[in-house]
Parts: C-alpha cells; structure tokens; sequence
C-alpha cells in the first residue's frame, strides 16, 4: 500500500468486533447516541483521550468499521502487527501521509477516527491539534464530537489497563458540517476550522458530563507523554 492510499476495509470488520468484546465483554461500556454516527458516507469521530484502553473501545462501539490514526511508536513490539492487520492509519513524523490516508478513506465514504489532543491525559480536550479540522475540511464530512469517560480514573497511569467491568461511557454527539465563512482562506480556514472542532468536543463533554456520575481524571500525567499514542498530527496548510 502506497503512503496515500486508504487501508483495506476488510480490517475494521474483524476487528471492531474485538474491541467490542473488550468494551462490552471486559469492561461495562454504556454506549448513548450510537444513531448518531451515519450509516452510510464519510464521518470523522473525534474523541477525547485520557488512557491506553480508549482506542480499542472507542472502535468496538462505533457502529461502522473505523480507521484511527496511530502514533508510529504503538506500532513497535507486539500490537504493531495486530494494528496494521486492522486496518488502522499509523502516523509517522509530521503526519502527512497518515492524513492522506485518512483523506482516502473518507473521500471512499468511510469512518476517521481521531483523539485530537494527540497525548494521553485528562481528557479535557483544553488543546487540540488539527489533522480533524484539516479532513474536515478538505473532505466535506460531518464530525461527530465524541465523549469518552471512565477509562481513566484520578490518580491512574495513562497506561491503566483497567479491572473487569469497569464503568465506562461513550456519548456520540450530534454529526455537523463545518462551514467557514467564505472569506477566509488558507491559514485563518484552518484556525477557524481547529477552533470549531475544540468547541464540540468540549461542548459534547460538558453535556455529557451533566447526565453521569462518571468523572473525567482530575490529573495530567505530562511525563508519560512521550510514551504516549498521538493518534492526530498538526496540520499546517497544504498537508
């Protein structure tokens, strides 16, 4: 496969089901708005990113095969293999070829996934960066802001991987189509476009946050960062 083509879709079919088993097997992921991700046509889910396990359960649950972009580091050891066979978007230096992938694979109507905060932490989505902004934009697809809560607690590594049937929620937002206004071009589209994605995301963590005992990590483990998975990359213009 080229650095530009989109991954084969036969990997999210098995593989979704997995994450599944782990979400919903393993762990007590309640899932709200699953109606939400459209059946059919392009959509980027963006998510927000606190721990090791959101991944996998972010893809079990969503309803359609889904291709995530992956920090080049998780490929190395024992998952590399198992993520490349799933079809998932490894993101390597700046990022450009994971984000031409993912531009395939939306412009052939299927399903993005991103954690736009890059690192694993509080899940506050307080910064992003814009490969989902960039897609969005370049694609036309709606973002369906994603809230995920529960696969961290206060005072756990990023790398936690939680006991048996833990609580865990997933809320998918309302789909919507960002549209700038026509005047602006090249860099200032691209803020414009950034600043929207930051804003549903948070706005679906509050929402989500009203209606759930379930609490986002009141701590960032900044030092982990390194170790991190940055399943998004900053865009700059013309990537």
């Amino acid at each position: 496969m080229s650095s530009t083509a989109a991954p084969g879709v036969w990997g999210p079919r098995w593989s979704r089901w997995l994450g599944r088993i782990l979400a919903q097997g393993l762990w007590a992921t309640k899932v709200v708005g699953r109606s939400n991700i459209p059946k059919h046509g392009a959509v980027i889910v963006v998510t927000n990113h606190m721990g090791f396990i959101d991944g996998p359960v972010i893809h079990g649950v969503i309803p359609r095969g889904s291709h995530f972009l992956v920090s080049d580091h998780m490929y190395a050891g024992p998952f590399g293999p198992l993520l490349q066979r799933a079809g998932q978007i490894k993101v390597v230096n700046a990022g450009r070829g994971a984000l031409a992938q993912g531009l395939a694979v939306l412009r052939r109507g299927g399903v993005v996934g991103i954690f736009p905060e890059g690192t694993r932490g509080a899940g506050a989505a307080d910064s992003v960066h814009g490969g989902a902004a960039w897609l969005a934009i370049q694609s036309g697809a709606p973002i369906v802001p994603t809230a995920l809560i529960g696969t961290r607690r206060s005072g756990e590594s990023v790398n936690v991987w939680p006991r048996p049937r833990r609580r865990i929620l997933v809320e998918f937002g309302v789909p919507t189509v960002l549209m700038p206004p026509e005047d602006l071009k090249g860099r200032a589209k691209q803020a414009w476009a950034e600043h929207a994605v930051a804003e549903a995301l948070r706005m679906q963590l509050a929402e989500t946050l009203t209606h759930t005992s379930l609490e986002l990590p009141n701590d960032d483990e900044v030092s982990d960062r390194r170790r991190n998975s940055g399943p998004d990359t900053h865009t700059k213009e013309n990537s």
